[in-house]
């Protein structure tokens, strides 16, 4: 689902998996919201915006040449530790709830400090005044270079910017857990400026989804890194155990084995080779179903019926934005 610098903290949940259902959760209110089919095919277009949005945006290297730190640094700072409140956060918590292995950190971690840019204490990793001071600076220089892009016509960004707005805010009102969705606040630029405020509502449906991804596997009584596993293996990422880990760098070995023991024990993975059982592609559509539901079903029924609009003005915005063929 979501780009994997997905954020989240993971609380340990014991293992017990419910028989696979349509849905994990209760069936939700419409009350003059969306109803299904879902406008699915808006999901991934949100992480490629992301990823596209600021590819010539060069004020990060100026700033990186006046702190004297790397790319790393600059991130683990603005995209990580900033966005998180000033008691700070636990790597898990900024980065990636299915990891086992944080070591990969340290080095960007240390940089950042070292700048002036962060402090950690007991644990928890927090923005200084600079580095928050540095967030503001490339939060409004990102805004300036964004009020420069006309990816498609004026009316069409705002209306675009504007539906995606409300959807966000839909779920921001809903019960789903608010795990990531916490962020968008600290995240947000000058929505006056219609592709910051597409840049905002993007950013917040990313946030969202995770959330509703994450409160999804979690009422169905997985860990992070037990969950990521099954995705793998349910997708068919690897041919066996050796392959499996070459692609699960962000685990321990000894993780993924107690991992696979658990899935095994509870039916969900085959006892030989690395295919998931009917019971565990069943309990993962499922959970992916679930997430669909937590996300787009408080969504105003007005909005969903533009659905095929959103997802061609949206892919519209990112072919603009595609980094030119090499």
């Amino acid at each position: 689902m979501a780009p994997r610098c997905a954020l989240a903290s993971v609380a340990f949940i014991p293992f017990i998996v419910p028989r696979a259902r349509a849905t994990v959760g209760p069936p939700w209110p419409q009350n003059g919201a969306i109803d299904k089919p879902y406008p699915v095919e808006i999901v991934p277009l949100i992480p490629e915006f992301l990823t596209r949005r600021r590819v010539k945006f060069t004020y990060p290297l100026r700033a990186m040449e006046d702190l004297g730190i790397d790319r790393p640094a600059l991130n683990f700072v603005i995209g990580g530790v900033a966005l998180q409140s000033d008691d700070g956060a636990r790597l898990v918590d900024v980065f990636n709830p299915y990891a086992t292995v944080f070591e990969q950190w340290n080095a960007a971690a240390s940089a950042a400090r070292g700048a002036g840019l962060v402090d950690e204490v007991g644990g928890k990793w927090r923005a200084t005044g600079k580095g928050r001071e540095l967030f503001a600076r490339v939060r409004k220089e990102a805004d300036a270079f964004l009020a420069t892009l006309t990816p498609i016509p004026a009316p069409d960004l705002a209306r675009l910017a504007g539906l995606l707005g409300r959807a966000l805010a839909a779920v921001e009102a809903s019960d789903v857990p608010k795990d990531h969705i916490r962020r968008t606040a600290r995240f947000k630029g000058d929505g006056t400026i219609a592709m910051v405020a597409l840049e905002n509502a993007v950013f917040g449906l990313w946030q969202a989804r995770d959330d509703c991804h994450m409160s999804s596997w979690r009422a169905a009584a997985f860990d992070g890194p037990t969950f990521d596993l099954l995705t793998r293996i349910w997708r068919k990422e690897a041919a066996n155990e050796q392959e499996l880990a070459t692609k699960l760098t962000q685990q321990k070995a000894d993780d993924i084995r107690r991992g696979l023991i658990k899935l095994r024990r509870d039916g969900l993975v085959a006892s030989e080779g690395l295919e998931a059982t009917e019971r565990g592609a069943s309990m993962r559509q499922a959970i992916e179903d679930e997430t669909d539901r937590r996300f787009f079903a408080p969504w105003a029924a007005d909005v969903g019926a533009q659905g095929n609009w959103i997802r061609d003005r949206l892919a519209a915005v990112n072919a603009y934005l595609a980094p030119p063929a090499s």
